[in-house]
């Protein structure tokens, strides 16, 4: 598979911004958190051990202590600085999983799943550390993630330089995440997405808690030359005119894909049989048919 990110860049930005300490910049990891936390409240069962698996921050671990839906929780990380906050931790080269095969009961992955090069492999070696009937919360970034900023870039740079370079990641889409999780041998795979839309009052502003995240552009095809000053105050234009509210500030999208499989198990619902079924699909369409 052909790499798309600089995973040491990405992992070099993320420390850069931990030891920034923004703290208003990580408003996006907390509120997926929450929502990691209320998911877990709707599972009716215990597990006796959980993995944060790469999500950067403490706040997935903290977030599984306080649904109180696990009794032990490990963090994985691809560097030591990043492993803070109370929890038994381990290192790991980045999209390397070093869990032995049906280890624990819970995985979760928050919002790096987007940056891997080989995702289908991550994925693959998440549910082989899964013990039988073990669940995988995760998620990232989606299509139509920062399509404002990725339209403004884009038509400024066409518009001075006749081309452009990609300045924005590439995202999957929710069907994607669903196709993924199968490929990777879950059961029972579930994918949905939740848009949360953040105003800023320009461009420079959403770069700036961009950087403050570690989000910044970590491509391998982006452009080694250092980017015109102009470029980006058209852009800015651009951005402003297209995706400003009445109240002149503008318009920032996130789409939080969220999936979630299981580790197959034979108790699990498995879809009937061809020709098992009681009733035809031409009696139930029939007009005037009714349940019998």
């Amino acid at each position: 598979m052909e790499p798309v990110f600089d995973v040491r860049l990405a992992l070099g930005r993320k420390l850069r911004a931990l030891k920034a300490g923004d703290e208003g910049a990580a408003f996006l990891m907390r509120r997926v958190a929450e929502d990691l936390a209320e998911r877990l409240s709707t599972v009716e069962r215990r597990f006796p051990r959980a993995a944060a698996i790469f999500c950067v921050t403490r706040d997935a671990a903290n977030a599984i202590a306080h649904s109180g839906k696990a009794d032990h929780i490990l963090r994985v990380e691809a560097d030591r600085h990043l492993l803070s906050g109370g929890f038994e931790g381990a290192l790991a080269e980045p999209e390397t999983v070093p869990l032995g095969a049906e280890s624990v009961d819970l995985a979760v992955s928050l919002l790096t799943l987007q940056e891997a090069n080989d995702l289908p492999g991550l994925l693959v070696q998440i549910r082989r550390a899964l013990k039988p009937d073990g669940l995988f919360l995760g998620a990232l970034m989606g299509a139509g993630t920062l399509q404002e900023l990725r339209q403004s870039l884009l038509e400024a740079e066409a518009e001075l330089s006749g081309g452009a370079t990609p300045r924005v990641s590439p995202f999957a889409d929710l069907r994607d995440a669903g196709a993924l999780l199968q490929r990777a041998g879950f059961a029972l795979p579930v994918a949905d997405v939740e848009t949360v839309t953040v105003r800023y009052a320009t461009m420079f502003d959403l770069m700036r808690d961009l950087r403050a995240m570690g989000a910044s552009n970590a491509l391998l095809e982006r452009s080694r030359r250092p980017t015109p000053r102009r470029l980006f105050l058209r852009a800015a234009e651009i951005y402003q005119k297209r995706y400003s509210d009445s109240d002149g500030r503008v318009r920032a999208t996130f789409n939080v894909v969220w999936f979630s499989g299981w580790a197959p198990h034979e108790s699990q619902q498995k879809p009937l049989k061809p020709g098992s079924g009681q009733v035809s699909l031409k009696t139930v369409l029939s007009p005037g048919s009714e349940e019998g």
